[in-house]
């Protein structure tokens, strides 16, 4: 039995369900929703889907690169707070600090904030010596943080938020819905949504659409609002707001490494992910201050930051299955139609430089 799949049955007795509703039940659930299971996603057998993070250090030792170049932006503070909401089992994290050294090591605090409880274990075991010595510490989704100097990243934070696919039919606009028949496309008044998709095409074709999140507004408000001055980073699946209405994005459904778009199946039981709308959190950064944004596939980041020729050289020293995985890391991260082909990084400001 699927007490999931109860209450919607129930819920559905009094009417369509926006799929927005639905994906929030899935994914978060007090009890039976799928980020607050005992037991995590992560991973390759017997998992619903791998990350950046399972394949190796690189994306954390990049991104070392950028907080330490945000440090010395900043004048070298002698606190530098890193804030990863949604930070998962806090490899992110752990990359980054163990790749860090000298003065910027000890300027450095990590903040891990991630209620799954699933991801709150497996990364009291990844920070252990951090956590020890004072280097990395937790917070709750409902701790209010003080203003800090430092930065905000994340790695697949945005796509995990309740998202509604909306449709443009050529005369007005439908949201997908689930009914008791399966889902269904109906059609309802964006409000916002519209005006936002109508200012981002030249004209709009019967087909087009795209996904809207409500809650993006409040999240971002809330992060860039605890970042006094420093860097706003984060990865995460998407494209401009221009090339979303084009492809017409939708809900996505992760379970067992397969990919499809039964969003309204297996409810608490399967990830559900949405694309980002770079545009839309580029501009409401811009709102909370931020300046210096722009948003680059993340293979394209990797090749621009990372000392590749460094690491190439350092590699040559390892044992020779260490340095295959750098390897095939690297490659996952920076070729065509790999991972890093299919994730795009955002980066903005807050603050004056000194």
């Amino acid at each position: 039995m699927n007490p999931l799949n109860d209450l919607l049955q129930a819920r559905l007795l009094q009417g369509p369900i926006p799929a927005a509703e639905v994906m929030a039940l899935g994914l978060y659930h007090p009890e039976h929703g799928y980020y607050r299971r005992s037991t995590g996603p992560w991973g390759f057998e017997g998992k619903d889907y791998y990350t950046a993070l399972d394949l190796g250090p690189l994306l954390g030792q990049t991104l070392a690169l950028r907080l330490e170049a945000a440090w010395e932006r900043l004048g070298r503070p002698p606190r530098f707070t890193a804030l990863e909401p949604g930070a998962g089992r806090g490899w992110l994290g752990r990359d980054v600090l163990n790749a860090v050294s000298g003065p910027f090591a000890e300027a450095l605090v990590y903040v891990h904030q991630d209620d799954n409880p699933a991801a709150k274990k497996a990364a009291q075991a990844a920070l252990m010596p951090f956590l020890t010595a004072n280097r990395a510490r937790f917070a709750t989704e409902a701790e209010p943080l003080e203003p800090f100097i430092g930065a905000v990243f994340s790695n697949e934070l945005f796509d995990a938020l309740p998202a509604q696919p909306w449709r443009w039919n050529g005369e007005g606009w439908a949201r997908e819905v689930l009914t008791v028949a399966g889902p269904q496309w109906q059609e309802a008044d964006p409000g916002e949504a519209g005006a936002w998709f109508a200012a981002q095409s030249d004209g709009l074709e019967p087909g087009d659409g795209s996904i809207w999140c409500e809650a993006l507004p409040g999240l971002v408000q809330d992060l860039a609002g605890s970042l006094e001055a420093g860097l706003f980073l984060a990865v995460d699946y998407g494209e401009s707001a221009a090339r979303l209405l084009a492809k017409g994005a939708d809900l996505r459904r992760f379970k067992a490494h397969s990919v499809d778009g039964k969003w309204h199946e297996d409810l608490g039981e399967a990830d559900l992910t949405a694309d980002v709308d770079f545009t839309r959190l580029a501009a409401l950064l811009e709102e909370e201050g931020l300046t210096d944004l722009s948003h680059l596939e993340l293979s394209k980041w990797v090749r621009t930051h990372a000392p590749l020729d460094q690491w190439g050289a350092q590699w040559l020293s390892l044992p020779t299955s260490e340095r295959m995985k750098r390897t095939e890391n690297l490659l996952q991260l920076t070729l065509p139609n790999m991972m890093g082909s299919r994730f795009r990084v955002l980066e903005g400001w807050k603050g004056k430089a000194v």
